[in-house]
């Protein structure tokens, strides 16, 4: 698992979402009513926090765009890009 990856999944998820600041990133949308109103890929119905489970279970990027086709390579890559600039931001 690439550093990255390593880093933001041993940051609690409560924590990580005080951290970051979701609607500064392209990739990933929050509507009303749709997912319970969970940050979700854009044009899809798949949490964000399922990237972060799976990385966090051992998957890897290719698998999980296996599991998830509807997800592009570039929605993850610049969920995890954005995480890992807010991430440098919070730190002390």
């Amino acid at each position: 698992m690439p550093k990255l990856c390593r880093l933001l999944v041993a940051i609690p998820e409560h924590t990580l979402r005080r951290m970051m600041d979701w609607t500064q990133c392209a990739a990933v949308e929050r509507v009303p009513g749709k997912v319970s109103g969970a940050w979700v890929f854009k044009g899809t119905r798949l949490p964000v926090q399922a990237l972060f489970e799976n990385l966090e279970g051992g998957a890897t990027v290719d698998q999980f765009l296996e599991w998830f086709p509807g997800v592009t390579r570039e929605q993850v890559l610049a969920v995890l890009k954005f995480a890992e600039s807010s991430l440098a931001v919070a730190a002390p």
